[in-house]
């Protein structure tokens, strides 16, 4: 029994109108990608670019970039005497995210575990809120944190520690990435299915043992991405380290010194008088350039390590 035209068509037009909604909505997706495409082409021509007038100048070589020790573009006004090494920038950023990953990545995890494994529904609910609440502080508040309270407390134990230095930077920074860390990879621990737990638990494993021994193995690929996303971070933060790490390149391992870090300098170019064009100005898209391929090189050996530890489960 055929349906009245009334009804028909009715329906024709909800028809029409759910087909052109869901092509709006597809071509509305499909822009959104292109232009973040686009906004990631034109931001590495625009450093490419900038980067080359760097390279190109007479002051400046691609090997003493890489292996000169010195870094004095804001310390030196004379051009013929300035030093454009890139070590004394990468010691300062190595130092203190290594000093923070010290701390964000043992505790951060060893926090997922618990509250993924070990803690009461009731204790979650109120520790997890409490680690996104720091996740929210802003970098610039913990910079001044570093300064007023973590210097004075290492200079209250020993007499080596200047205000400005690489250690309570780092210390910061990890603050700053325990959140993500410890966030990310209980979420990955959360997603082991529950069925190898249970098992472990048929063959005697105590739930510490099923944790490390079960739980942390299945989760790998999603806690090593946690890391080095952490790690990225804590390369590319910006106000902590200028605030507290100093403004001295120092090509040194002494975390008690001071720490120039590649965004330090980048923070401290743009608050300088150098004139565009001039070697100095284009120093900042050289390091830039920098920073960007340790951070795409760190997003590119992620995906690799992802997908070699990933586990699939039916």
């Amino acid at each position: 029994m055929s349906l009245p035209k009334a009804l028909q068509s009715k329906e024709f037009r909800s028809t029409r109108i759910g087909v052109l909604s869901e092509r709006l909505i597809v071509f509305s997706l499909a822009t959104c990608a292109t232009i973040t495409v686009l906004i990631t082409i034109g931001i590495i021509y625009m450093l490419v670019s900038q980067s080359a007038g760097f390279f190109a100048s007479d002051a400046v070589s691609f090997s003493g970039f890489l292996t000169d020790t010195e870094w004095t573009a804001l310390q030196s006004k004379d051009l013929e005497k300035a030093k454009f090494g890139i070590l004394p920038l990468l010691s300062g950023t190595l130092r203190v995210t290594a000093i923070a990953m010290l701390i964000a990545l043992p505790l951060g995890l060893v926090t997922a575990i618990y509250l993924s494994e070990f803690a009461s529904r009731r204790i979650r609910s109120w520790l997890k809120p409490t680690l996104e609440v720091i996740a929210g502080i802003p970098t610039v508040v913990l910079g001044y944190f570093a300064i007023l309270v973590i210097s004075p407390s290492l200079q209250f134990f020993t007499d080596g520690f200047t205000t400005f230095n690489a250690t309570s930077a780092g210390i910061a920074v990890g603050i700053l990435c325990l959140p993500m860390v410890c966030s990310l990879s209980e979420d990955a621990m959360r997603a082991v299915p529950r069925s190898l737990r249970e098992g472990a638990y048929g063959l005697g494993c105590t739930p510490f043992e099923t944790s490390i021994k079960v739980v942390v193995p299945a989760a790998l690929s999603g806690i090593v991405s946690a890391f080095l996303l952490a790690f990225s971070r804590a390369i590319g933060e910006t106000m902590v380290v200028a605030l507290a790490a100093g403004t001295l390149p120092t090509f040194t391992f002494d975390p008690s010194q001071q720490a120039q870090t590649m965004t330090g300098f980048i923070v401290e170019m743009i608050k300088s008088e150098s004139e565009y064009g001039t070697v100095q100005y284009f120093s900042l898209y050289g390091v830039a350039m920098t920073l960007f391929v340790i951070t795409f090189g760190m997003t590119l050996i992620g995906q690799i390590i992802r997908r070699r530890f990933q586990e699939s489960y039916q």
